[in-house]
């Protein structure tokens, strides 16, 4: 059963993947290094699960750390598409594809939420397609950069994202039957 605790060891990994964001704008923007960014975009992707591992080994699960680690994964990566999208660096129609789910989705559980619903895990469909866009967006960027072999870089990076978006969307679809039954058992566990 997950506490109330705020300072733990995993909300500290996850405040720290939060602050490293405005470190990749500056790699992208300031000093316009593609690959940095990039490979800081990757790793953050890539240590997603640590914050999550270190709070079930230690026993360190919170309500707080339930809330927050997800919405900075999808924070980060909401900033990161835009900030690729405005670098120049992705297809417009793959980053608004990628934006209109995640802000869709966000919104629906932040709404379900306001009117009681109770929360529920993501499914392991929702973390495969999340492994395969983080892997999907920091390859879009690093072929961007126009290095030696972008081409086979880019060529992975869609071997990523079609599946990606694909099961992104299928996915939030299959949430829609999940909110709607635990916003009824939320609304029903009030009236007791």
């Amino acid at each position: 059963m997950p506490g109330e605790r705020i300072l733990t060891v995993p909300n500290l990994i996850t405040l720290l993947r939060l602050c490293c964001l405005p470190i990749f704008l500056w790699f992208l923007f300031s000093v316009e290094d593609k690959a940095a960014a990039a490979w800081l975009l990757g790793a953050l992707g890539a240590t997603d699960w640590v914050d999550g591992w270190v709070a079930r080994k230690f026993n360190q699960q919170s309500s707080f750390g339930a809330v927050f680690d997800p919405s900075v994964d999808r924070g980060l990566f909401i900033v990161a598409v835009m900030a690729i999208m405005v670098a120049d660096s992705m297809p417009i129609w793959f980053g608004l594809a990628v934006l209109l789910r995640e802000i869709s989705v966000a919104l629906a559980m932040l709404i379900a939420t306001a009117f009681g619903m109770q929360r529920f895990a993501v499914s392991i469909w929702g973390k495969r397609y999340t492994f395969l866009l983080m892997f999907a967006v920091p390859l879009m960027l690093l072929a961007a950069d126009y290095g030696r072999g972008s081409d086979l870089v880019l060529y992975l990076a869609w071997v990523f994202a079609i599946p990606g978006l694909i099961l992104s969307y299928t996915t939030a679809f299959a949430y829609v039957p999940v909110i709607r039954q635990n916003l009824r058992a939320g609304r029903q566990a009030r009236k007791v």
